[in-house]
């Protein structure tokens, strides 16, 4: 400890030896949330919540399921972006977020105040605790993707974030403005100090692209974002150009019915984390960590993945089998076995037929299906473990509209 220290651990970013506090929070019992993603920017009106906005709708229209925790709590803006008037009301088991008109779930200190327009006049302290509560408090449910939009700096805020919620990576939102070195830096060098990872750079109003000749015009001149993300070893992952069009589909609360490439490729980005992360489920130790089921009957690969009698269930490391269990089927009501699955931390189920509603769920949590397998249970997981089992896409179509085979 050094003699500056004021012992105010809360609002410090530096690792202390002498005295580490652990301030992560766990998520509400009810939330299941794969990814945090805070967007960040060194400065104010650079476009943070736009650039927020437009990846929850990205990723949403790619399948998944998206969230946004609006963390900029003097200055919300993302209820209006999505045409949000209603507010959030509390119950007994907590708080829910709103959603929004294709599934978004959001949750914003506007969405608690009883008129937008009033201010929140709070001290840093409370503003950090309200941030901290819309983690704990709120049931987000089943979330691949939460976005965290942060207001500018690296305030407390920022660091309420980053010491308390698993934020598994930030873009960085600029402007291609002289100070972009300066601002980006800055961000940067905060997350390195809480070592957490840069995803990308997000350069907004990189250009304005003329509607008559479709040439694109600098209007503050040639960006230097190439060269900035050069000096920090980042990507640039989007350039956003100034359009009206955008501007009034936010203010019309209709951003989830705009439609553009610009973030395709951060978007991408993402999606690879994601599928990294599912594949390596937790590489604990160096070790690659998986568990694969098999709709079984009497050790052989069921044709009927909703009426098994049992799943095989096999933990692996690094390749190869090292424990098994034999879990009976709880039963085939809709919906109901992959979320059973799931919560047992399956990353594959290997079948012979399954319905299509089921299929779908299994997609939806990332958890691979394998259909069309014949044979016994553990041969087929050590084929999967050995690259030489790939699905057929057998449906069990005699099922399909009975809402049976596990759909």
């Amino acid at each position: 400890m050094s003699e500056e220290c004021s012992q105010s651990c809360g609002s410090c970013g530096e690792e202390c030896e002498d005295r580490k506090v652990d301030f992560s929070e766990q998520p509400h019992e009810l939330s299941r949330i794969k990814k945090v993603i805070g967007v960040v920017s060194g400065k104010g009106g650079v476009g943070k919540s736009m650039v927020t906005s437009l990846m929850a709708v990205t990723m949403r229209r790619k399948g998944y399921h998206t969230a946004i925790l609006d963390a900029d709590i003097t200055g919300p803006s993302i209820p209006k972006a999505f045409g949000i008037n209603e507010k959030a009301m509390p119950t007994e088991l907590g708080l829910f977020p709103i959603s929004s008109k294709t599934g978004i779930e959001i949750m914003s200190i506007n969405l608690l105040l009883e008129n937008d327009t009033d201010p929140v006049v709070w001290r840093g302290p409370i503003i950090a605790n309200t941030v901290k509560q819309f983690w704990t408090d709120v049931i987000w449910g089943d979330v691949d993707y939460m976005f965290v939009d942060m207001p500018p700096g690296t305030g407390d805020v920022p660091l309420t974030v980053f010491q308390s919620l698993p934020v598994d990576g930030i873009i960085i939102v600029t402007s291609p403005q002289e100070l972009v070195s300066m601002i980006v830096a800055k961000a940067v060098n905060m997350a390195k100090m809480m070592k957490i990872p840069v995803l990308g750079l997000v350069e907004n109003m990189s250009y304005f692209k003329c509607p008559d000749c479709d040439k694109k015009h600098y209007l503050f001149g040639e960006s230097r974002i190439e060269e900035v993300a050069k000096q920090h070893g980042i990507e640039v992952v989007g350039k956003m150009p100034i359009d009206s069009s955008l501007a009034g589909a936010c203010d019309k609360g209709l951003i989830e019915l705009f439609d553009n490439t610009w973030l395709d490729h951060l978007a991408e980005t993402l999606e690879v984390n994601l599928d990294e992360n599912t594949k390596e489920n937790t590489k604990e130790n160096g070790e690659l960590k998986m568990k694969i089921a098999v709709a079984s009957d009497n050790g052989i690969v069921s044709g009927h993945f909703g009426h098994c009698e049992s799943f095989m269930i096999y933990d692996t490391v690094d390749g190869k089998v090292v424990t098994t269990e034999a879990v009976p089927n709880p039963g085939h009501k809709p919906g109901f076995l992959p979320v059973f699955l799931d919560e047992k931390g399956v990353n594959v189920i290997i079948s012979g037929g399954m319905g299509g509603g089921a299929v779908d769920i299994f997609n939806e949590k990332n958890i691979e299906v394998i259909t069309g397998a014949q044979g016994k249970a553990e041969d087929l997981v050590n084929s999967y473990l050995l690259g030489e089992l790939v699905s057929t896409g057998s449906v069990c179509h005699e099922h399909q509209h009975h809402d049976e085979c596990g759909e």
